[in-house]
This record gives structure tokens, C-alpha cells and sequence, in this order.
């Protein structure tokens, strides 16, 4: 008996290791000491901070790993994992540092695994931050031959003196939604009982359009770094954010909100995305239970002082992000709901 014959080879490890390095480091910023290989990543902190803070957040992609396992989706699933993380931790201002991915296979296929590597590069790419190591676990025998499942860490950095915790907002703030790209990587399980249900293949389209139905629930999550940091460069005052991820409007956006507030949304600012009215109607999915599991079309909430609202819905515009006013804050009675507005 040895290592390989047991079902971990070794030898591949350490060839899919050598793959990936140049992506990797591409991702390096300026902070990043050594290279790929060692037994922990480096990195300086950004110079000019006069007190600075850390930032953590862990997250993983769900069970949309098993829709894009069965349909090649390896690259965008990096992507989703970078931004599941990175757009958590940008609610407080601070800038992404350094990213690290663990991926755990029953065998390991370098194909799916670099495409994986490669998404997650390109997430960090787009967000700013260097992809500073990660750990690949071959586990034969726990998971099934062609299966992985993901996990990612982010550290962001921002200054005290500049951290969004909400503290400010007041009633009579304005609220911004800033549009997602799809589902992103919430609700999966839902979306893969509904597509069991009426036989989806990927064959199967969108009706009324010829978008497949797979490509668009594949559809990565959109990365909200970049723009967060363009506004903070135009000084738009922006007071709390929101990640819309799990739970949806109801759940995410009065975790921005002191106490004592609420947000006050008008259902009636967007028009829902064909998607998910498809999933509603092919799910029969309970309108409460779709605004509890699913983004609906928004991703990403800013919230600004009223005067402020123009402008910062202009400069989503000009970094490529659809966005609109959602609603408002106001005064949060004593029991009173967190969220009101929402027809459910």
C-alpha cells in the first residue's frame, strides 16, 4: 500500500501547485512579501494609517457548488467565494487586503481545480486584494470522486478615524440599492428543488428569452469593492451599508441600522428580475418565503444623508452599477418592525 494507491497523489498536488502560482501572484499587491509556497503568507500593512483596523470575514459558495459541478461552472464559484467574503467586509469601509481560499476534494482533477483557482484570482483582481495562500485537501473516500466544496477568509484594513458602523445614520437618510447580478450564492437549495421539479436540463431557457436557465443561476456574485472604494474617494458620506446575501432585504439591510431606526423600503422602485419571477412560478415559492431567501435584484445597499443621494446615485452609474433609491430610514417605534414596506 502506499499514499497514491490510497487515493492521494501527491506528486499531482504539488504539479496543480505549480499551475496555479503565476495567476496567484498576479494578485500580489505591493504589501505582499515572498511568494507562493511557504508555510504562511506575508504582507505589510497599507502605508498612511494612522490607527489601523482590521477587518474579517469567512464565507463559502453553498450548495451552489453541486449546480456548478454538474454543469462546469468551476470558474465562477471563485468568483462567488471571493465575493461572498469581500463584500462583507467592505460594509465597514475598509479596503480588502489579503484573501485565502481552502478547497477540499475527493480527488483531485487539476482542470476543475485550477478553473476554481483562476475564478478566485479574478475575484481578487477585481476587489483589490492579493490572494495570499490557500490550502487543497484530497479526502478520498469523504467526498465522492469529481466533488469539492469551498471556503474563503478575507482581511480587509481601514482607518478608525474612517470605519462605517452606522453609528451616524439617522430618520430621513436615504437608502440606495445598487443591483445584483442575478441570485448570486444564496438559496440553493430552493433553486435546486425547483429545478428538479420541472426537469431543468441545460438545454432549458428563461422563457421568453434564449438565455439558458443553468448559465443565468451560474451567473457569479457580483463584487461591490470597487465601487465602495470610488465613492469613498468622491466623498459621498455614505453612513452604513448592507450585503443582501441570505435572508434578503428582511434579514440584511436593518443589520446596517442603529437602534432606535428602521428601513422603510418601496417595493415598487424596481422592477424584479425575470429570474426570479421565474422561480416564484415554477417553485411556487410563498411571497414572504421569496423575500426571505432571495436578493430580488438588489445586492447592495448604501445609505447617505438625503442631499447626498443624487450623487451617489450618479457615480454607481458611472462605475457601471444599476442603482436607485430603495427608500428610506425612519424612526423605529418601540416593537415596531426593523423593516417595513415589504409586501408580505
Amino acid at each position: 500500500m502506499d499514499y497514491r494507491t490510497a487515493g492521494v497523489d501527491v506528486v499531482a498536488g504539488r504539479a496543480f501547485v505549480e499551475r496555479i502560482r503565476s495567476g496567484v501572484e498576479a494578485t500580489h499587491r505591493p504589501e505582499v512579501i515572498g511568494g507562493l509556497g511557504g508555510f504562511g503568507g506575508l504582507t505589510r500593512l497599507p502605508a498612511g494609517l494612522r490607527k489601523p483596523l482590521l477587518v474579517a470575514g469567512t464565507d463559502g459558495v453553498g450548495t451552489k457548488l453541486e449546480l456548478a459541478q454538474a454543469h462546469d461552472g468551476h470558474h465562477n464559484v471563485g468568483i462567488d467565494l471571493v465575493a461572498m467574503c469581500v463584500n462583507d467586509v467592505i460594509t465597514s469601509g475598509a479596503e480588502p487586503l489579503l484573501f485565502l481560499d481552502y478547497m477540499a476534494t475527493g480527488k483531485l482533477s487539476p482542470e476543475a481545480m485550477a478553473e476554481v483557482v483562476e475564478g478566485i484570482a479574478d475575484g481578487c483582481r477585481q476587489s483589490g486584494c492579493s490572494l495570499l495562500g490557500g490550502e487543497t485537501a484530497e479526502m478520498p473516500g469523504f467526498y465522492g470522486p469529481g466533488r469539492y466544496d469551498l471556503a474563503g477568509f478575507c482581511v480587509a484594513v481601514v482607518d478608525e478615524d474612517a470605519l462605517i458602523d452606522g453609528r451616524n445614520v439617522t430618520p430621513g437618510d436615504a437608502i440606495v440599492a445598487v443591483a445584483s447580478s442575478g441570485v448570486h450564492s444564496n438559496g440553493f437549495s430552493l433553486v435546486r428543488r425547483i429545478l428538479d421539479a420541472n426537469a431543468i436540463d441545460a438545454s432549458s431557457t428563461l422563457p421568453g428569452t434564449a438565455v439558458p436557465l443553468i448559465r443565468a443561476l451560474l451567473e457569479p456574485t457580483r463584487l461591490y469593492a470597487s465601487l465602495v472604494k470610488q465613492l469613498l474617494q468622491h466623498e459621498i458620506g455614505i453612513k452604513a451599508m448592507a450585503h443582501i446575501t441570505g435572508g434578503g432585504l428582511p434579514e440584511n439591510l436593518p443589520r446596517a441600522l442603529p437602534k432606535g431606526t428602521r428601513a422603510a423600503v418601496d417595493p415598487g422602485s424596481w422592477q424584479r428580475p425575470a429570474l426570479f419571477s421565474w422561480l416564484q412560478e415554477a417553485g411556487e415559492v410563498p411571497e414572504a418565503d421569496l423575500w426571505n431567501t432571495f436578493n430580488l435584484g438588489v445586492g447592495f445597499c448604501l445609505i447617505v444623508a438625503p442631499e447626498a443621494l443624487e450623487q451617489t446615485l450618479s457615480q454607481c452609474q458611472l462605475a457601471g452599477h444599476q442603482a436607485w433609491a430603495l427608500g428610506c430610514v425612519e424612526a423605529r417605534p418601540e416593537g415596531g418592525e426593523a423593516l417595513v414596506g415589504l409586501p408580505i
